[in-house]
């Protein structure tokens, strides 16, 4: 099928029993510029999630426009929720894509209740924002604009090279709240990469987004995950890694063993046995006891890391206990409490707004110009609300 022709206003007959059951609103699309993908286009009831953490901790909030990921990453942790739409958590997760085509619309009306406490946002914390299928769905910019013009501190973690295209709406976002930046970088072989993410981008693009970011003015960070123990975790990958997101610009490196949920476990290893044979008696003994790699494991990996960070002068990135996802400076900078109220005159009460932290003020015609970039992706009904303070 193609997009054209195509309705949105009535259950499609014949959709997936899952999507049916969850959705009101459901229609599958197929084409040819994505061979091989369909995607299930739903109409979403709610866009945050709330993230439960250790009672010591602040909850999490996060949005996922997507369910799925055509990046089709071999060790994806998430792989497992694809599993409550009657999916498979193998080969559908890759192509069978669920798109939440009116997030931003929700994500308006949730963001505008009195209720809402202005709580940092996470993007990247399930499936990837930035996957293909954002190029035709173009539903970030909506998101961004949404937090932003609320006041919401937002922080993306992706692989995908695309958020390059939002990076001047990201510009006008930090005007306004802290935007916090990292980019999912694990693998340094192509070969391997290929093999194991697909779909994804390759290393040197993702490496070159870093770069346009940091040239943007973003301090944007690295998450090195999973390391793969046998596959890439010698001395000698992570030192050229390392040197490799230092020269690109990253401020800070976050890293981790692989880690083996179900649904995630059953797909790696069937390409393990495919891919690596030998290695698959020794991955099922490192984690026979647990989905974890041993603590004797991960001690001995930090004490292979830490020093390649001071080598190539990278700090260690600050990842948020309850989403996983890069720790925003809104909750490095504000523990308790929502951030200050910003106008959409660009006005705040301490520049918590202002890009990559940086303080620096802005003249009268850039802050118009940025207000004017986030108004414009706002809904109709939003923008002309906002149009007296605007203009």
């Amino acid at each position: 099928m193609r997009w054209s022709g195509q309705q949105l206003d009535a259950e499609q007959q014949g959709a997936l029993p899952g999507l049916a059951r969850l959705h009101d609103l459901v229609r599958s699309v197929s084409t040819p510029e994505f061979a091989g993908i369909t995607f299930h286009e739903v109409m979403a009831k709610s866009a945050l999630n709330h993230v439960p953490s250790a009672a010591a901790l602040p909850f999490g909030w996060t949005i996922n426009p997507y369910r799925g990921c055509s990046h089709a990453c071999v060790f994806c942790f998430a792989r497992r929720t694809h599993e409550y739409l009657d999916l498979d958590a193998g080969r559908d997760f890759d192509e069978q894509i669920i798109v939440k085509v009116n997030v931003a619309d929700v994500l308006e009306r949730e963001l505008a209740r009195p209720s809402w406490g202005h709580h940092p946002v996470a993007l990247g914390t399930n499936t990837d924002p930035y996957q293909r299928a954002e190029g035709r769905y173009r539903l970030m910019p909506g998101i961004i604009a949404a937090l932003a013009a609320s006041g919401t501190p937002l922080s993306i973690l992706t692989k995908g090279t695309l958020l390059r295209r939002d990076l001047p709406l990201l510009q006008a976002a930090a005007e306004r709240v802290p935007v916090d930046l990292a980019m999912s970088i694990a693998v340094f072989d192509p070969e391997l990469q290929k093999s194991i993410e697909p779909g994804a981008p390759s290393t040197e693009a993702r490496l070159a987004t870093i770069a346009a970011a940091r040239d943007a003015g973003f301090s944007p960070s690295v998450f090195l995950m999973p390391v793969l123990p046998w596959l890439t975790d010698s001395r000698d990958h992570l030192d050229r890694a390392l040197g490799r997101i230092a020269e690109a610009g990253a401020s800070s490196v976050a890293y981790s063993a692989l880690h083996l949920r179900p649904g995630a476990r059953e797909w790696f290893f069937s390409w393990l046995a495919r891919e690596h044979p030998d290695l698959v008696g020794r991955y099922a003994d490192l984690y026979a006891e647990s989905n974890y790699a041993p603590k004797d494991y991960r001690r001995w990996l930090a004490a292979k890391v830490q020093p390649l960070l001071r080598k190539h002068g990278l700090g260690r990135a600050q990842e948020e206990p309850s989403t996983g996802a890069i720790r925003s400076r809104g909750l490095r900078s504000r523990p308790t409490g929502p951030p200050p109220k910003v106008g959409f005159d660009g006005v705040t009460g301490d520049g918590a707004g202002s890009l990559a932290g940086s303080g620096a003020a802005k003249s009268g015609a850039v802050a118009a110009n940025s207000e004017r970039m986030l108004a414009a992706e706002l809904s109709p009904a939003a923008a002309e609300a906002l149009q007296p303070r605007l203009f």
